[in-house]
């Protein structure tokens, strides 16, 4: 049994309930609540929220990427091998995450660059739950619809006999 892509493929899905859930929480719980208070209160409730969640942000996309570029590169590629579907189809998810990595690093972040973005964090957020739902999609369906090409290699194991 290969722990390591176990523990790695935990780590990916893991990682993107708790983002994805803190997102979806954000957009629909915490900003419809806070509307509520006054602008100041606003204010200073944003600021705590998301001093908080830029940790989380932040160590999600380390998680993110060292977790998927494993399974990608060492668990499933290999069993891939010559796909025509894919890889493309894995592109596109790898390239659509990147983009709800820097949309989420935008909202938490504190450059006047973005804070355009951060005036319109609903838009954002909403944006960032439908590249979700897609990478999820397209996931799903690699996963399920495209079998692999190259049989796993599996490691037998050492025999204990004397």
């Amino acid at each position: 049994m290969d722990w390591l892509a176990i523990i790695s493929r935990w780590t990916h899905v893991g990682t993107a309930i708790v983002l994805v859930g803190g997102t979806f929480f954000l957009r629909f719980v915490l900003t419809p609540v806070a509307a509520q208070f006054p602008d100041t209160d606003q204010v200073q409730l944003k600021s705590c929220v998301m001093a908080a969640w830029k940790k989380f942000i932040h160590a999600g996309i380390v998680l993110f990427l060292v977790s998927g570029f494993y399974n990608y590169l060492i668990v499933a590629a290999p069993l891939h091998k010559g796909d025509k579907l894919y890889h493309p189809l894995i592109g596109m998810k790898i390239l659509l995450a990147l983009g709800m990595f820097v949309i989420a690093s935008a909202l938490v972040g504190k450059s006047k660059v973005c804070e355009g973005m951060r005036k319109h964090a609903t838009f954002w957020q909403s944006a960032i739950l439908v590249i979700a739902a897609v990478v999820v999609g397209i996931s799903g369906f690699a996963k399920v619809a495209l079998k692999p090409t190259t049989p796993a290699v599996s490691v037998a194991p050492e025999s204990n006999a004397r």
